[in-house]
């Protein structure tokens, strides 16, 4: 779609040209904000009231931005009270101007053109006052000539410019990167010196990994069966219910352990997750559950652990086939609206790509998807968890445990990942090679075998940037899918 022409006022000669802007789309954009606040989840991740030409337009992004923040609605009623008194907007017609603007519903169309030639806008104005600057000193011989200086100048101003471009993130001092991680250390000191990040709920895994830190892409696999997605609501669960426990006790949320938690489920319904926590805190089969085969008893255990449940922050988008961008920018808004600290992705194959070959291509396709994920990380601050498959290769092997080249289809998983994951159960392949019954002697084995598995799982750490890699042993209850910490009962008291 064509967007509006640029509105360039005549200017007295001696002044020069007008600065670059378009009036007529800056009102475009706001009306349309007004009709569909929605728009402002894409538009306000580059636009800032600063690149509007007319400050009027500015104050008014300003207002409907404010007013979203606080979850109202944005439109001319709602924004009159805030504007009663500016002198611009009288000089517009008052109010009535607010309803002038928003009565376009063609302005909705080319919303997001309108924004992108607003900013593109600012930025030429940008670069033509650093452009003036840079003449006016270099006309200016009353001081000392230096034009090496003022070249340098000049390109850190231009700098500044291009900078513009990049939206977040920026240069830290080793000052300030280094009281991060003094309060990184803090929080790991306060916390019984092991967690210094999101806790999982599994001490043995908050010992050898200090837990989840933000701006990690945490990449979990396993082959099916193995308990992965299990695994990775528990953690959900776990991390959810520590910052709802620590805000009910009073304690800085700056300080949790816990964690908002967004959960994209790509493969499971948004009701078939809810059925396994609740199977897991009333300690209920999911099958039973599901079946409908629970007692009484049961049906009250289930009602109080909902109940208990009702406000976990734990937030489950379970649309399917997502592609990368979609779900980035589900995040940033489960981010501004609920500060969200923990993101789950269940799981990275079932994502699609943005690019022109997405689904030609499956091996970059998966490397945009791994690269889009750690860029995530790093934008929003929090830790992303993704679930990731395996290549049949583990099955043609004696030794079943996963290794890093049994990531699936790139190896840019591996590169991009901070830390990989793998979940393990030797119990599940025993289980599939049982014997025959008139094999007493090898069902006799296979027993024995059994005995020594049974409900123990492995998390394999195969690559850690902050640590070291190795093993930890879980327990694991199938039935109502929980994974806790292992306790080996030989090295217990004996009872008397």
């Amino acid at each position: 779609m064509a967007t509006a022409p640029l509105s360039i006022v005549t200017a007295d000669s001696a002044i020069g040209p007008a600065l670059p802007h378009n009036i007529d789309a800056e009102a475009a954009l706001l009306g349309a904000l007004m009709i569909d606040n929605r728009i402002a989840e894409d538009v306000q991740l580059r636009l800032r009231a600063e690149h509007f030409f007319e400050p009027l337009h500015g104050r008014i992004y300003t207002a409907i931005l404010r007013l979203i923040d606080k979850q109202m609605d944005a439109n001319p009623v709602t924004l009159r009270p805030m504007f009663e008194a500016d002198e611009a907007l009288r000089q517009l017609g008052g109010p009535a101007y607010l309803a002038k603007i928003a009565t376009s519903d063609a302005a909705l169309i080319g919303a997001r053109d309108f924004a992108s030639q607003i900013y593109d806008l600012a930025l030429l104005r940008e670069l033509v006052s650093v452009g003036r600057a840079m003449v006016d000193r270099a006309m200016d011989t009353s001081e000392a000539i230096e034009p090496l200086a003022q070249i340098e100048s000049a390109e850190a101003a231009l700098y500044n410019v291009a900078e513009g471009e990049n939206g977040t993130g920026g240069m830290q001092t080793f000052g300030q990167a280094s009281l991060a991680a003094v309060k990184m250390a803090e929080k790991a000191l306060n916390s019984g010196g092991h967690l210094s990040g999101i806790t999982t709920g599994l001490d043995s895994v908050n010992t050898k990994m200090g837990g989840l830190h933000p701006s990690d892409l945490l990449i979990l696999a396993g082959r099916p069966g193995m308990g992965k997605t299990a695994l990775a609501t528990n953690i959900a669960f776990n991390a959810a219910r520590r910052w709802m426990r620590e805000r009910e006790d009073g304690i800085d949320l700056a300080k949790s352990a816990g964690a908002k938690v967004a959960f994209f489920s790509l493969e499971m319904s948004a009701d078939q997750l809810a059925t396994r926590i609740l199977s897991e805190q009333s300690e209920i089969s999911a099958e039973n559950l599901r079946m409908g085969k629970i007692s009484h008893n049961d049906f009250r255990a289930l009602a109080r652990a909902a109940g208990e449940l009702e406000t976990l922050p734990l937030y489950i988008d379970d649309t399917p086939g997502l592609t990368i961008a979609a779900l980035r920018t589900r995040a940033r808004r489960l981010k501004r609206k609920h500060g969200i600290g923990l993101i789950i992705v269940d799981y990275l194959q079932l994502l699609q790509g943005t690019g022109r070959h997405a689904g030609e291509n499956r091996v970059q396709e998966i490397s945009e998807i791994s690269r889009g994920l750690k860029t995530l990380a790093k934008e929003l601050g929090v830790p992303v968890l993704a679930l990731s498959q395996l290549s049949r290769a583990v099955e043609q092997r004696e030794d079943k445990r996963p290794q890093l080249s049994d990531l699936r289809e790139s190896g840019s998983i591996e590169q991009d990942a901070d830390i990989v994951l793998f979940v393990f159960r030797e119990e599940y392949y025993i289980e599939s090679r049982k014997p025959d019954d008139d094999d007493e002697a090898g069902v006799s084995k296979w027993q024995s075998q059994m005995e020594k598995a049974f409900g123990m799982a492995e998390l394999i750490i195969a690559k850690q940037r902050h640590g070291a890699t190795g093993k930890v042993r879980l327990a694991f209850k199938k039935e109502i899918t929980k994974f806790s910490d292992y306790i080996d009962e030989s090295f217990a008291p004996e009872r008397h």
